[in-house]
């Protein structure tokens, strides 16, 4: 039957689709995360120039922006852990031949995303004051962050549909139309943005209000493109109307894993506020620093997500399909690769650390405070490089309970008390100590996590035990 939402396709058309279960792992993996690699990085590149752009006008703005931060970040939480779960969801079903259910799985990303997204927006406007004094705000911080978040959350079901269709695409085995929606997302707020910020040209100078309203414009055309790709770009998901109405069955399915996904995004955001909280105490220089670090190691931290992104679908393809030596050899192949990139990204943000905190700012006090909090941030960068792959790994196999368990150790278990701990005994420096530490120490528990998982897998598809476990990065095996 022919779709009701989505157009005939000419029998000459040719459409380029990614076979996960066949071919070379290196390549298709590559194929596989390099889209996303390149939309990720595009958005912390964006972020970046946001922040750089706000630093302009004053420290007091970048820590307003700080502030809201964590707030985003819960928008994001839903958007990334519906997306998750329903990519996960939807690759297992295309793996067991199964295309009816992955095709009613796009519907629902449809119609949560709008009903998460006005829901957002409603909770916002009832309490933004309680949010953002939640999250650290006061004083002129305050009023500065209230202008920034009324505006940025009217965007808010544009961004969670981007966010929940990325996946969705990577599970078709269409990862280059992920890329083309967040990039038209990054592309347009980045031209918008100093414009909106400063008034160049014919735009009124808006200050942290531009800003907003440049995220929103990119929001809106990314939402929009994502939604017609979904239509009219993949025909594994035509789309009939009624695959918008709610099926319980399908969404229970994607929550069993994106909700684990979901919490721990919020856990994060927990992670943030008591950062804010913490560093409030020590002026907006602190905070300012928080925010400059956490967009250049989310330069890095981009490109790993996309390794993790491309591993998900495979991982899922081939559980659904029984193909369990593949599913071992991708994750071996992932562990190496993000390792490498990690490694020499750490190298290359340590010895020239310097000179990238001077495109954002040229207060020396800022600088002395932001340089050796930086080195500090990107020191265990290739120990979370593996442990990212590891996560995915669960996330994939549709056992989101696990991957959220192994995240909650990391941040909540480890890395808010020992925030506490170390910055009573170092005082702000104690703050960003945590990091590194936590990241250790998470490191080796994900690691053994998910060595045990993967004999079993190898138990169970028969694989060779002289094969090497993929949690082992020296490639030594147990």
């Amino acid at each position: 039957m022919q779709s009701l939402l989505s157009p005939c396709y000419p029998s000459d058309m040719k459409e380029k689709v990614l076979h996960l279960g066949s071919g070379p792992i290196l390549p298709l993996l590559l194929k596989m995360s390099w889209p996303s690699m390149l939309a990720m990085l595009s958005m912390a590149v964006y972020n970046l120039m946001d922040t750089l752009w706000l630093a302009r006008l004053s420290p007091q703005t970048i820590a307003a922006f700080t502030i809201t931060f964590p707030i985003q970040m819960v928008f994001a939480a839903i958007g990334v852990g519906v997306g998750v779960g329903a990519g996960s969801y939807a690759s297992r079903m295309f793996g067991a031949g199964d295309l009816d259910k992955a095709r009613k799985t796009a519907g629902q990303v449809i119609f949560i995303s709008v009903a998460a997204g006005l829901s957002l927006i409603g909770f916002t406007y009832a309490f933004p004051d309680f949010l953002l004094r939640l999250f650290g705000a006061s004083g002129d911080m305050l009023l500065l962050a209230r202008r920034y978040l009324l505006l940025i959350v009217l965007s808010s079901p544009f961004l969670l549909f981007m966010m929940m269709a990325n996946n969705l695409f990577r599970a078709a085995g269409k990862p280059n139309l992920s890329m083309y929606a967040i990039l038209s997302f990054t592309f347009l707020g980045a031209i918008l943005d100093p414009l909106l910020i400063f008034g160049w040209g014919v735009f009124p100078a808006l200050g942290i209000e531009g800003a907003a309203l440049a995220a929103i414009s990119g929001q809106l055309c990314s939402g929009l493109l994502s939604l017609y790709f979904l239509l009219y770009k993949s025909k594994q998901y035509r789309l009939a109307l009624r695959d918008l109405l709610p099926d319980p069955a399908i969404i229970r399915a994607i929550h069993q894993t994106g909700l684990p996904s979901v919490i721990m995004n919020l856990v994060f955001s927990a992670v943030i506020i008591i950062y804010n909280n913490t560093l409030a105490g020590y002026g907006h220089l602190a905070l300012a620093t928080l925010g400059i670090c956490f967009r250049i190691n989310g330069l890095v931290m981009m490109v790993l997500f996309g390794i993790g992104h491309g591993v998900m679908p495979m991982v899922g393809f081939s559980l659904g399909a029984k193909l369990y030596e593949r599913l071992i050899d991708t994750i071996s192949v992932a562990v190496r690769c993000s390792v490498v990139f990690a490694g020499i990204s750490s190298a290359f943000i340590f010895f020239g650390a310097d000179i990238i905190l001077g495109f954002f700012t040229d207060d020396r006090e800022l600088l002395a405070i932001s340089a050796p909090a930086l080195k500090i941030f990107i020191s265990t960068l290739v120990l979370a490089a593996p442990s990212i792959v590891w996560i995915n790994l669960f996330i994939g196999i549709g056992k989101g309970l696990t991957s959220m368990t192994l995240m909650f150790i990391r941040d909540a278990l480890l890395l808010i008390p020992l925030m506490y701990v170390f910055s009573s005994w170092l005082g702000r420096d104690g703050v960003w100590m945590a990091q590194p530490v936590s990241t250790a120490a998470a490191f080796l528990i994900i690691r053994a996590w998910s060595g045990k998982e993967l004999r079993a897998i190898r138990k169970l598809g028969g694989v060779k035990e002289n094969a090497p476990v993929p949690g082992d990065i020296t490639g030594a095996g147990n």
